[in-house]
């Protein structure tokens, strides 16, 4: 009986590692999909893991400048911070992996996708509904939802003793039990005793960025050039590196970024499925953009327009940590977005010392900035005297408001009196 195929998103860890010989033992020829996204792995080796743990096939696939170009740099340009802190490394990069293993899977001729996400986490709903948006008429095999995996395996723990038994190579091991997802955008690191959310992370957790106590003691100066609110050069003032490459040019800033410990986040966060979990991120290049990026809209973008584009960035931020980057809403926002973004040009400098990202210039050939206007030292070109019209009709509505709430409190006090 021939098997059906498979096509596995696979990582190389513990999870996805023992799901792929869990597989192969069943009825599925299953082709593993190694995205590289910019993880520091050994693709090579991971490879040669695979097939010696059941895969039929293995593809490689370099999706980095992809993933810098279509998702992170779109990302940043729309300010998409979940809840206010988070930039979306991991729910990014998810989408983009759903679109290669839907490609995979038309190369075989598979009609099955499978993943090693959990039941408790986001990835599970960001991949199966970017799968199901490109692909309609995919299946997908998800274990951690399966009752006879379930059965076989109820924690991290039966993973490593299935792994044992089998002698599968694994890297996470009882004095590291992290769970971690690593790419060009950002490290994350939970389980294990990050559960806690009183642990402070042992110094070892950290692996993209450095402790404040190695950093360098010199601030270093960089300048990232804009044209349509995309990052298209960088260039180090103290040494002369010059980047304009996306993929190079993201390359460097994470690896600038991280000497001098910039990006670092711990919190605590909601899910979409409506846990709460901890979680420590390494963003250093993704840090020193958003906040050069953010600079610059504050000299070249109108207004109005700013406001109303932070109003919805919140709700764009939620949408894609959600799952929902391939949705006729996200496009609605984007279109938006992209209109914005359309005079955000200009170069920004920024000073990178001890954790800290500081802006300390900015200029732009679509400034909206005029210096004579709001001078103190010159006169001309703003007639003060319109401004006393301006308050005067604004404080329409205030003196309104406050004569009925006066005279409303004082029929109140008078019945209180009576009675």
């Amino acid at each position: 009986m021939s098997k059906e195929k498979l096509v596995l998103a696979y990582s190389g860890g513990l999870d996805t590692t023992v799901i792929l010989h869990w597989l192969s033992k069943r009825n599925y020829q299953v082709i593993a999909c190694i995205a590289d996204v910019g993880q520091k792995d050994d693709f090579s080796a991971i490879r040669e893991k695979a097939l010696k743990s059941g895969a039929h096939d293995v593809v490689v696939s370099d999706l980095k400048k992809e993933f810098v170009t279509d998702f992170i740099f779109p990302a940043l340009r729309a300010n998409a911070v979940y809840e206010g802190r988070y930039l979306l490394g991991t729910a990014l990069s998810r989408p983009l992996i759903a679109k290669e293993l839907v490609r995979v899977a038309e190369k075989f001729g598979a009609n099955k996708i499978s993943h090693g996400s959990t039941g408790k986490g986001n990835d599970q709903v960001r991949f199966e509904l970017a799968c199901y948006a490109l692909k309609p008429e995919i299946e997908i095999i998800s274990p951690w939802k399966d009752p006879v995996f379930l059965s076989e395996f109820t924690g991290r723990s039966c993973l490593l003793e299935y792994s044992t038994k089998y002698g599968i190579p694994v890297s996470v091991t009882s004095s590291r039990p992290y769970s971690e997802d690593d790419n060009l955008m950002h490290i994350s690191h939970e389980a294990g005793s990050l559960e806690d959310p009183m642990n402070r992370p042992d110094k070892n957790v950290f692996t993209m960025t450095s402790d404040l106590i190695e950093t360098p003691d010199h601030e270093e100066i960089i300048e990232i050039t804009f044209m349509d609110g995309i990052p298209v050069r960088v260039v180090n003032r103290e040494n002369g590196a010059d980047y304009a490459d996306p993929l190079e040019l993201y390359t460097y800033l994470n690896q600038i970024g991280g000497i001098h410990g910039i990006g670092r986040l711990d919190m605590v966060e909601n899910r979409f499925i409506g846990l709460k979990s901890r979680g420590v991120y390494e963003s250093p290049g993704a840090t020193i953009l958003w906040k050069a990026h953010r600079d610059l809209e504050g000299l070249a973008m109108d207004m109005q327009v700013m406001h109303l584009r932070d109003s919805i960035s919140p709700k764009l931020a939620e949408i894609i940590y959600n799952g929902f980057w391939f949705s006729p809403e996200k496009e609605f926002i984007m279109a938006a977005v992209n209109k914005s973004q359309e005079a955000i040009d200009g170069i920004v400098q920024l000073a990178l010392h001890k954790g800290n990202v500081q802006i300390i210039g900015r200029s732009s050939p679509t400034s909206l900035y005029n210096e004579d206007l709001v001078s103190m030292d010159i006169e001309g070109g703003f007639n003060a005297l319109d401004v006393k019209g301006f308050i005067e009709v604004n404080a329409i509505r205030l003196k309104a408001h406050n004569t009925v709430m006066r005279s409303r409190e004082k029929e109140k006090v008078q019945s209180e009196t009576l009675v």
